[in-house]
Parts: C-alpha cells; sequence; structure tokens
C-alpha cells in the first residue's frame, strides 16, 4: 500500500498481528522491500512482532524524489567527489528520517522498535539522536557513525542497466560483500533481483541517495548522548564496512550492546535471518523501554 509521510508516498507493508509490537525495518542503500528475507520477517512475526517494513524514497515503488540542481548522474557525482566538491543533494538522510517518523503518524504507531541495516542504520542512529521518544529500542546493523573511507567507484554509484545486467550486478555483489558463512542460492538472489528490478531500480534514485549520504554529517557526538536502549550487530566478514565501524558505533552509544557475527558480510541471508532475529528478541526483551 501507499502512504502519504513526509510530503512523498511511500511503498508500505505490515506483516503479522495489528496489535503486537511494532518492528519497523529500514533498507540500505538502492535496495527494495524485496531485498529483506522471508524468513526475517516471518521470524520476527512468530516472535510476536508487527513487522512494518517499506521502500525508502527513490527505490521500488515510493517515489522519486529530484530536486532543482540535485544530482544522481554517476558520472557528475564522481566527477564531483574527484574534484573535491560534495554534489550537491535532493535530501539528507534526516529527511530520510523523517520518513519513518511520518510513515509511524500515517499509521497511527505512537512508539515502535527500530532496526536498519547500512545506511538503514545510520537513518536509525538519527532517529535514535533526534526522535528518541518514538522508540523503545535502536538495532543498528553493519552501519558506520562517519564517512570515511567510503569507496565511491562502481561498487556503490549506480549506472543504467537492462534487466539482465541489473541481476548480473546483484551476483556479483553478492559475491564480494555477502556473508560467506550464510551463503544464499543462486536461485534465491536471482529471484530476488529479478522482482526488485521489475518494482522499480533507477540508477539515478539510488545515486541521489548515495549523496545524501555523502551530505550527512559525522554522527560521533551525537551519538554520545543517546538514552535509547541500543544494539549493535555487524559482521567479521563484512567487506563494505569494516566491523570496526560497528564497534566504534557501540563505543559511542551508552550501554549499547554489540554482536559481532563470525561469517556475516553485508547482507542478511535467508540462512543468517534465523539468528539475527533471536539476538534482536533477545535484546528487546531484556533492555526495550
Amino acid at each position: 500500500m501507499r502512504i502519504a509521510a513526509n510530503n512523498i508516498h511511500l511503498e508500505v507493508e505490515e506483516h503479522g498481528d495489528p496489535g503486537a509490537p511494532v518492528l519497523i525495518l529500514v533498507r540500505g542503500l538502492g535496495s527494495q522491500i524485496v531485498h529483506w528475507a522471508p524468513e526475517l520477517i516471518t521470524g520476527f512475526v512468530a516472535a510476536g512482532y508487527r513487522v512494518v517494513t517499506f521502500d525508502n524514497r527513490d527505490v521500488g515503488l515510493s517515489d522519486r524524489c529530484p530536486a532543482p540542481g540535485s544530482q544522481g548522474d554517476a558520472d557528475a557525482i564522481l566527477a564531483d567527489v574527484q574534484a573535491g566538491r560534495v554534489p550537491k543533494p535532493a535530501y539528507d538522510l534526516q529527511d530520510m528520517a523523517r520518513d519513518v517518523t511520518a510513515l509511524m503518524d500515517a499509521l497511527g504507531i505512537e512508539c515502535a522498535h527500530v532496526f536498519g541495516i547500512s545506511m538503514g542504520g545510520a537513518i536509525v542512529q538519527i532517529l535514535a539522536c533526534d526522535h528518541p521518544d518514538r522508540f523503545r529500542s535502536a538495532t543498528i546493523v553493519m552501519s558506520s557513525a562517519r564517512l570515511r573511507g567510503l569507496d565511491l567507484g562502481e561498487r556503490l554509484l549506480s549506472r543504467p542497466v537492462d534487466r539482465a545486467g541489473y541481476v548480473d550486478g546483484a551476483l556479483a555483489g553478492d559475491r564480494e560483500w555477502g556473508s560467506p558463512g550464510y551463503p544464499a542460492s543462486e536461485t534465491y538472489l536471482r529471484a530476488q533481483a529479478e522482482r526488485a528490478y521489475d518494482r522499480g531500480a533507477e540508477a539515478e534514485g539510488v545515486n541521489r541517495q548515495l549523496v545524501a549520504i555523502l551530505n550527512t554529517s559525522d554522527r560521533r557526538n551525537a551519538l554520545g548522548r543517546v538514552t535509547l536502549p541500543c544494539l549493535v550487530i555487524h559482521g567479521t566478514d563484512d567487506t563494505l564496512i569494516p566491523p570496526e565501524e560497528g564497534r566504534e558505533i557501540a563505543s559511542l552509544i551508552p550501554d549499547a550492546e554489540l554482536e559481532v557475527i563470525d561469517g556475516m558480510g553485508h547482507v542478511i541471508t535467508p540462512a543468517l535471518a534465523p539468528l539475527i532475529v533471536e539476538r534482536v528478541n533477545r535484546f528487546i526483551a531484556g533492555r526495550s523501554v
């Protein structure tokens, strides 16, 4: 369903008992609802949560959000960065954090648990800093507190491709930064990528998300003032955002808990999902407000 939130429309799905505690899942750069392993969602539902998932702005079935003068073209963004300029954003991660609270308002959700991966983990950090009254706990997965050593190259910038090229890129991405201790089958990854392409995988939208990351400030000082119960999860085999970044987040947030998982990379696969559900549920049961 499409929900009006923060002056745009977001594609939203809900799972589980409408009266259960709410857990909102926030995706990372360029990814969509369909990139959540079904086992993660069904696992959280079985654990007693009403799970809310959504396409971030600029991907999937949510609104595209260009703005005059902003950059979405890969070559232009790369030229700016190589010249020492920060590309002009259409929005920043604070805007994307407000998308989450506005979505909650639209669904009548006063307070929720929130779980975010990668860029979504950065959005969750902002929510914990700026909107703690709206959340009972925050789980920050495979993320960083600051922009450091980001390889813009072909790793993160997106370029227009056809369906076959998009699928090939998804398979290559899994080989580069997947979870070797919890591998996903090529059949699963191929079907997931095909669904994502068919729903709406536009390169410029993904690049606008990347520019939003580039224009979002260092969060280290703000994290020291967080009072919300926080769980930080990172994988030992994350080749995109090293585990040291997760350790830093946990060291900055007062009383944060840290889980470093052997064999986990930068993807939550079906095989990894039950372990993530167990760790998050255990944390929420013991620490949430």
